[in-house]
């Protein structure tokens, strides 16, 4: 099976460095990603947090659109609760205006953040979740769709006027966002990094209650699914595995309700984990995606096929920027991406 590959950036923040630092490390790498031949590079949102710069996605969108020139860029994604549909799909409208048919649109309704910080964001955040359907019809009707005649804004128009539109998908890590993007015929990506229980049948619910709509301008014809995958590689696959444990760390803390920066190896490896620290993330390494690049390839292919994938976004936080981009590098060599590109350069 032949499976996309993209990238999945939350723009982290290492220890020892800044915020700032992060996002200067976004920009880099997703310069490198087009070059690299990969197809998409995705920016996700999350506030109030010390582990994830990324607040805004939809500005690194537009900062990253202007200076790439043939991936597609956009968000996974924007949480739409937070904001206005009409400006949703105004940022969006100029981030086309930017790069022309390069931009995607991803659409959720997790808070991305604590209650407290959803509250500052939104104090109707909890009633705009629930209309989180209402607002993705909203955003499409003014991506283009057209609002329908009761709609009280029906006469306001989405500006700017461009004659492409964004790709809009929706994401999410439960079967409800699977059922949005399967009603209005929108590709849908699973946030397998989050958490992979019953994965499997919500990509199944997606693909069953998928309704094509043929022809109509923004929706598919059939189903079209990618997940969310961390993956990390290295030119050994015992360097992979030393590099993992950054992530190994941080995922104790973020599975125990913290959210720090990202702990270098050298802090990992010093940390004093208890026999019961220890059994938890014994049974997370044991799914981890982490080898050497053939090995990561080979896994990447066969969880996209266990879910009816055909694209894969992939993250790999790792505490050296170099080291990063490096896995990026070699997972993009071993898909023959560079290859891809170097074709659709001439």
């Amino acid at each position: 099976m032949t499976i996309s590959l993209g990238i999945l950036d939350q723009s982290t923040i290492a220890s020892g460095r800044g915020a700032d630092e992060a996002i200067r490390e976004t920009l880099a790498l997703a310069r490198l990603a087009d070059q690299w031949g990969y197809g998409r590079y995705w920016l996700a949102e999350h506030h109030n947090s010390q582990s994830h710069a990324g607040s805004a996605p939809e500005m690194l969108v537009a900062a990253i659109a202007a200076t790439t020139r043939r991936i597609r860029v956009g968000t996974a994604g924007v949480m739409l609760p937070h904001y206005a549909s009409l400006k949703v799909a105004e940022q969006f409208k100029v981030a086309e205006a930017i790069a022309p048919g390069r931009i995607d649109l991803g659409l959720g309704r997790a808070p991305g953040s604590d209650g407290r910080t959803a509250f500052a964001l939104n104090p109707n955040a909890n009633e705009a979740a629930d209309r989180f359907p209402q607002q993705v019809q909203e955003v499409l009707g003014w991506l283009g769709d057209g609002l329908p005649d009761n709609h009280p804004f029906k006469a306001v128009a989405a500006m700017p006027a461009v004659p492409t539109r964004p790709e809009v998908w929706i994401l999410g890590s439960s079967d409800f966002g699977a059922q949005v993007a399967a009603y209005f015929g929108l590709p849908y990506c699973f946030a397998h990094f989050i958490s992979d229980r019953g994965s499997e049948q919500v990509t199944a619910l997606y693909r069953e209650g998928f309704r094509p709509q043929p022809g109509v301008p923004g929706r598919l014809a059939a189903p079209h699914c990618a997940l969310g995958v961390f993956a990390l590689t290295a030119d050994t696959e015992a360097e992979a595995w030393r590099l993992y444990k950054s992530r190994e760390l941080w995922r104790l803390f973020r599975d125990s309700g913290r959210f720090p920066p990202l702990p270098s190896v050298a802090e990992a490896e010093a940390y004093p984990y208890t026999a019961a620290e220890r059994g938890h993330l014994d049974g997370i390494r044991a799914k981890a995606i982490v080898g050497a690049p053939e090995q990561v390839k080979a896994r990447l292919e066969a969880l996209a096929a266990a879910h009816g994938a055909q694209e894969v976004a992939i993250l790999s936080p790792c505490h050296d920027p170099a080291a990063r981009q490096r896995s990026y590098r070699l997972l993009a060599e071993a898909f023959g991406l560079s290859a891809s590109l170097a074709v659709a350069a001439e």
